[in-house]
């Protein structure tokens, strides 16, 4: 970390200082824009005191980041083609232009109240900013996005509300079968002595505060990993030299790296005449450069200078900062070739398992996050969690349905929450905690026969329709505008 301020001039540092900032603040923003869905139903149904929830809920969002990996991060990452991952000028309006767009839609929906996705604008923002990019540089609109990562995140967007409608649902008539007579199916009283309402029984009390703060945690590790991406995306942009690899990588790593490398192209060789259409495995007399264009082209001669930078290396200190730089680019090319490869129906089943599993290893030195940046976000997210609650709470519990939630109710939401963020981190797939949360209640709502409220879903619902699209153009603009001044 002291090689960054002792040979980096102090303007960049300065920009540096402002960019991490400006991410951090998104971050925070996320945290108060989001706390409401983790804390909602223990401040509604008067489990917990509110000042308690929310702190409670930001502490377990910051464990939530610090142990929740990286896969997430790197998922929302590479929704970005590789050209533009390895473009430090474009790289740092990149930045500006994804974070800009997410706060402004994030602002804008806590304003009004409306349980909007935080997921949601930041993919889309990413999405618009790819497309500007390839409209700019004349690059086919099916190459500007890495649109099967784009589908598989839809895919996940979309399903994991419809299932939180319906596990919600089905839990609830699931608990009225076995306890009919329960306290947990009323609504909460309030005391007639008093306006704040009656505490649940006991053990409903101990379900929402712990479901809570399981919620909390998965959205911590979910939600948290966005933010270090693009942290991870401006430390690379700035100071390249210093995080284009993980420069504390063990030489076992380093070799894993290469071995993995040195495998594919073996296994491309073996299939030379059925990849030859697409790929070609032939070695130019020239060495790359750090402008070239990761095209199939090149794919012999990326293979073949990858292996000679670190044959020998037993620690990327010792590479210079542009064979640093240079292997970050060749790695991210072969992974980028290799998975175009295993979209066609070229290789047979076994070759294929065997790309994607290579693909994991050759990723292992470049896709990682340092302790300070994993710290410092969730600082960041656990912060935000502990200020900005009020304006959603009252809309998750009240709004919803025509009646107000049950302790039932906030337990089957939350537990529902827990598993479906809890699945999507395990295949490290983004979802939106808020859509989940939001749609469990009022899966429960239906399964409890109380009706829906039009006004509320209707915006939920045109909050979750309309942000990809709002946010892609939000994200286009900003990123068009200030390619202006490169």
């Amino acid at each position: 970390m002291l090689e960054i301020f002792q040979n980096t001039s102090a303007w960049l540092l300065i920009g540096l200082f402002f960019a991490l900032l400006f991410v951090l603040f998104f971050e925070f923003i996320n945290g108060f824009h989001d706390t409401a869905n983790a804390v909602a139903t223990v401040i509604y149904t008067n489990s917990m005191p509110a000042k308690t929830a929310v702190i409670m809920s930001g502490i377990f969002n910051f464990l939530g980041v610090l142990l929740g990996g990286v896969g997430v991060a790197y998922a929302i990452v590479h929704l970005l083609p590789v050209e533009l991952l390895v473009d430090s000028h474009y790289g740092l309006i990149m930045v500006f232009s994804i974070v800009a767009s997410a706060i402004a839609w994030n602002l804008g929906t806590w304003y009004f109240g409306i349980p909007a996705s935080s997921s949601h604008a930041l993919i889309g923002s990413i999405l618009g900013v790819a497309l500007a990019n390839a409209v700019l540089k004349d690059i086919p609109i099916g190459q500007g996005v890495n649109w099967q990562k784009a589908i598989d995140i839809a895919i996940s967007l979309v399903v994991s509300p419809l299932a939180g409608f319906a596990m919600a649902g089905i839990l609830l008539l699931l608990l009225k079968f076995r306890f009919p007579k329960s306290k947990m199916h009323q609504t909460p009283e309030k005391r007639k002595e008093v306006k704040a309402k009656k505490k649940p029984p006991f053990w409903n009390r101990v379900v929402l505060i712990l479901s809570a703060m399981g919620v909390s945690f998965v959205h911590g590790s979910n939600d948290g990993q966005k933010g270090i991406g693009l942290v991870m995306l401006v430390l690379i942009s700035f100071v390249p030299q210093y995080f284009v690899l993980d420069l504390n990588s063990s030489t076992y790593q380093i070799e894993k790296t290469r071995d993995a490398a040195l495998h594919l192209n073996n296994l491309f060789v073996r299939n030379q005449e059925k990849l030859s259409p697409i790929l070609s495995l032939n070695i130019q007399s020239t060495p790359l450069n750090d402008e070239f264009k990761c095209t199939p082209s090149v794919t012999g001669t990326i293979f073949h200078d990858l292996n000679k930078t670190l044959s020998g290396i037993r620690d990327y200190k010792s590479l210079t900062d542009e064979q640093r730089v240079l292997t970050r680019h060749y790695i991210l090319c072969i992974d980028d070739i290799a998975k175009n490869v295993t979209k066609t129906s070229i290789l047979n089943a076994e070759d294929n398992g065997n790309v994607t599993r290579l693909r994991n290893d050759l990723r292992s030195t470049t896709e990682y996050a340092p302790l300070w940046v994993i710290f410092a976000v969730a600082l960041a997210l656990g912060t935000g969690t502990m200020i900005g609650w009020r304006r959603v709470v009252f809309t998750v519990g009240e709004k919803i349905g025509k009646q107000g939630m049950t302790y039932a109710q906030g337990m089957c939401a939350q537990i529902t929450a827990i598993i479906a963020i809890g699945a999507a981190n395990l295949f490290s797939l983004p979802v939106s905690t808020t859509h989940i949360l939001s749609s469990g209640v009022a899966g429960t709502m239906v399964a409890n026969k109380s009706g829906l409220q039009k006004a509320t879903v209707v915006n939920i619902a045109l909050a979750w329709v309309l942000t990809l699209p709002a946010v892609i153009v939000m994200g286009a603009v900003f990123f068009w505008i200030s390619s202006l001044f490169i």
